[in-house]
């Protein structure tokens, strides 16, 4: 199973590349996860960030996801193929 394929709430999502700069760097817990959307416990705040513009790693891996490959339901990506390039 993959990063793309594996249940991301309670994991730990690290942002490592944005279109909006001042994501970058940002860490947190993931609380929730729509079609487009994340939801991130940042210190005593919650974060709404769309999927879309955003690569991020999940659990301290090396795994890059690209959020605008992962633009759908939950659980309809956990049971989903990707082609891996």
């Amino acid at each position: 199973m993959t990063h793309y394929n594996s249940t991301w709430i309670g994991s730990t999502m690290n942002i490592v590349e944005s279109n909006d700069p001042t994501l970058v760097g940002r860490t947190g817990l993931v609380l929730d996860e729509t079609k487009n959307t994340l939801v991130m416990l940042e210190k005593d705040s919650t974060i709404r960030i769309g999927k879309a513009g955003i690569k991020f790693t999940l659990d301290s891996s090396d795994v890059v996801v690209q959020g605008a490959l992962v633009g759908q339901r939950p659980e309809d990506r956990t049971n989903r193929k990707y082609r891996m390039a």
